[in-house]
């Protein structure tokens, strides 16, 4: 199927971003925006847990419980997501890597799963990675079915208000459009977040292990 006039640009943009980010996880180089090529090594364990202020929401095990304001760990499986019911803890707490990564992963799976797959898929199912290289082949997964998702439909499907039936946003009430527009700004922002942590690690070098990280999450990493 031909991608809709109105559905190309945005689409390129979903591309763009996302080498963005696999290339900032991934390496061994990132575009630095001007075709200058950055070198760039794999997101570690340790990168993926760090929190660099006390506090922090991130992926846990499910068996020791959500971190501070948080009241559960979001998903299946063994590991879970900080979480809150609504109205959420303010100011929000700070987010690791992992948490971010978690949440883009699971955007991505669930919205491919209800414009394009069996529309019954939640929170509830959702499984997050106890380990770096297990998240960022998820989100790869996720990102690869969310575009088989975005190439599947017509031109028509762009005005259908409700076509994803994504349960835990406005999709149902939103033209599919404006849910390709909001999925591409989430990609955006929070893999410039990521990206930015990236960042801040490196920088901080060698006091990095000096951090308020928690010490029962690097040891849970190297477990997993």
């Amino acid at each position: 199927m031909s991608v809709p006039p109105r559905l190309s640009p945005l689409l390129q943009q979903f591309d763009f971003a996302r080498v963005r980010l696999t290339d900032r996880l991934r390496g061994p180089v990132v575009d630095s925006g001007n075709g200058t090529d950055i070198e760039v090594g794999p997101l570690t364990d340790d990168e993926y847990f760090w929190e660099p202020v006390p506090a922090c929401w991130s992926v846990r095990r499910r068996t020791n419980g959500p971190g501070a304001r948080a009241t559960g760990l979001a998903g299946a499986g063994d590991w879970g997501r900080d979480s809150a019911p609504f109205p959420h803890p303010f100011p929000p707490p700070f987010t690791t890597i992992a948490w971010r990564l978690s949440h883009l992963t699971e955007l991505l799976t669930l919205r491919a799963d209800h414009t394009a797959g069996s529309h019954t898929l939640t929170r509830d199912d959702f499984r997050s990675s106890g380990d770096a290289a297990g998240a960022v082949g998820a989100l790869d997964a996720a990102a690869t079915a969310w575009r088989e998702a975005l190439t599947s439909v017509d031109d028509r499907a762009l005005d259908t208000v409700g076509y994803s039936t994504y349960p835990h946003g406005s999709d149902p009430d939103d033209p599919f459009l404006e849910t390709v527009w909001w999925v591409n700004q989430e990609l955006l922002h929070h893999g410039a977040e990521i990206a930015l942590l990236r960042d801040l690690y490196r920088s901080l070098g060698a006091r990095a292990g000096q951090m308020p990280i928690d010490p029962s999450m690097r040891s849970r990493s190297r477990s997993a």
